[in-house]
């Protein structure tokens, strides 16, 4: 019988434990997408909200394939917030919201907010920026426009796409969506091991006959 993750050291049972948590609404639309594929005719409307392995392999392909999904975002958020860097895509986020601003009064308040809590030297999340790209985007903001911080949004972008988005393809955050069956104790482990332990038991009852 598998003990699944009750056979694992404590420090890895934790990790586990909390990868489970930060994944499970993911990890439940991908197994329910294939469950339920037998199922179509019936949930048509549900299904096409789920989160399939095709759309997750998808992810590889681009940082922009990822952060442009839902659950994709979701799920990169987790991980850089299990490494305490999530500024960069929160700032990334922010900016792609303030480039919906419809209002032109606006403007300036969310431009201001976005500048001091990932810009400012005094930031409190600060997101890394180097002298020359964080003076301009001061000097925009003066004056803020719809673009006013894509230079900043870009090199941001492409800081997190050398960096934490290859990090990411390589974590469990990711593994685990795109193979759900590879975790710890997997149905698949589950089946082998209790398959060789009634093999195991069969034997035995029959040299004991």
């Amino acid at each position: 019988m598998c003990k699944g993750l009750a056979a694992l050291p404590a420090t890895c049972l934790k990790s586990a434990k909390d990868m489970k948590h930060r994944l499970g609404f993911l990890l439940q639309k991908s197994e329910s997408y294939d469950q339920g594929s037998s199922h179509s005719k019936k949930e048509k409307t549900s299904s096409s909200q789920r989160v399939s392995q095709e759309e997750v392999k998808k992810w590889a392909d681009s940082l922009e394939n990822l952060i442009h999904h839902d659950s994709g975002l979701a799920a990169f958020r987790a991980f850089l917030k299990s490494e305490y860097s999530e500024e960069n895509i929160e700032f990334w986020v922010s900016c792609e919201d303030y480039k919906k601003t419809k209002s032109p009064a606006k403007l300036s308040t969310k431009a201001r907010k976005i500048y001091d809590e990932f810009i400012s030297v005094q930031a409190t999340r600060e997101v890394n920026l180097d002298s020359c790209t964080r003076d301009k985007t001061s000097c925009n903001i003066q004056e803020p426009t719809l673009t006013c911080f894509d230079e900043a949004q870009r090199k941001i972008f492409i800081l997190m796409e050398k960096d934490s988005y290859r990090r990411f393809l390589k974590s469990p955050f990711y593994l685990d969506l795109i193979s759900p069956a590879g975790m710890s104790c997997s149905t698949e482990s589950h089946k082998r091991t209790k398959a060789q332990s009634l093999d195991c038991n069969s034997n035995l009852v029959s040299q004991c006959a």
